[in-house]
């Protein structure tokens, strides 16, 4: 039976690259995981083995740590874009290429000059960026992952669908939890264009979602996740599109009746923090007069 070859990348996965920065006795730092695939005129080294296309994984893993040192990284967006137009621009043969960043943050230990060279691993959020660029034009699409939060009230779940299965009671005061994983995409396409400032940018994106979950009293997660989604529209003239994926953290009064205790009165009350199974919410919010492009499985915890 004939067969032909389909849709094909390679690359180099997960290049940790930590550049620190030296300005008198204050330091700074950046650390990311760049991850980077490369795809064009690739037939020939699937059907005959031929490499003379192929760059090697190796060249593209010690571009990115050169790049670190000759571009420096203002940015995870700006860095990915860097890397992705000299693959592109620089060889014939590759056509596109995807260049995927997780970063991590750290915080200062004590004030500079004291303690200036001092950090400690930021735990709260991972930052995400995927560049594509295919010669012509650029997607950015940023993001984050692992952002917890909580509200100990102002969530309720009630008047939902019931069949001979449903045993969950509802309630008008319930805790909601999730762990945030979130993609947006911007609408800078081109070189002609304006680029965004890509740090404020994601520090104010990351500001109106928290702040959208925080003021919304919820019926349910999807309405607090289509309303997080919309303020960042709403705020945020350089993105167009927005998808997240949101494990609802169960919390679930424990019953202590067996030891004589009421819980849930007026001085407090005792959850199980359940990690699994748990509800997955997912849905892309878009700008009016845009489409999706940001694929399901970008967001998939």
């Amino acid at each position: 039976m004939p067969t032909i070859l389909g849709q094909n990348q390679y690359g180099k996965a997960e290049n940790r690259v930590v550049r620190i920065v030296r300005d008198g006795a204050t330091h700074h730092i950046k650390d990311l995981n760049v991850s980077v695939a490369l795809s064009g005129d690739m037939d020939e080294v699937h059907y005959s083995g031929s490499n003379a296309n192929v760059l090697p994984t190796d060249t593209t893993k010690n571009t990115v740590f050169a790049f670190a040192k000759e571009h420096g990284i203002a940015s995870a967006e700006r860095f990915g874009i860097h890397l992705a137009r000299h693959f592109v621009t620089s060889q014939e043969p590759i056509h596109r290429a995807r260049v995927r960043v997780e970063e991590y943050a750290w915080e200062r230990i004590g004030t500079a000059g004291e303690g200036g060279h001092s950090f400690v691993r930021r735990g709260q959020e991972t930052r995400l960026a995927q560049i594509t660029y295919d010669g012509q034009e650029w997607e950015v699409v940023s993001g984050l992952k692992d952002l917890t939060v909580l509200n100990s009230t102002g969530s309720e779940f009630r008047g939902y669908a019931k069949d001979a299965y449903t045993t969950l009671e509802e309630t008008r005061d319930r805790v909601l939890a999730t762990s945030v994983f979130g993609r947006w995409r911007f609408n800078w396409t081109d070189d002609a264009q304006e680029m965004p400032d890509w740090e404020t940018s994601y520090e104010e994106t990351r500001r109106h979602l928290l702040q959208a979950f925080a003021e919304t009293y919820s019926h349910s997660l999807q309405q607090t996740m289509y309303r997080m989604g919309a303020r960042i529209i709403d705020h945020r003239g350089e993105i167009d599109e927005v998808r997240f994926s949101l494990p609802n953290s169960h919390h679930f009064l424990v019953d202590l009746k067996p030891f004589g205790l009421e819980n849930d009165t007026a001085d407090g009350a005792v959850y199980f923090a359940a990690d699994r199974p748990y509800g997955l919410i997912e849905a892309t919010v878009l700008r009016d007069g845009c489409e999706a492009r940001i694929p399901a499985d970008l967001t998939h915890p």
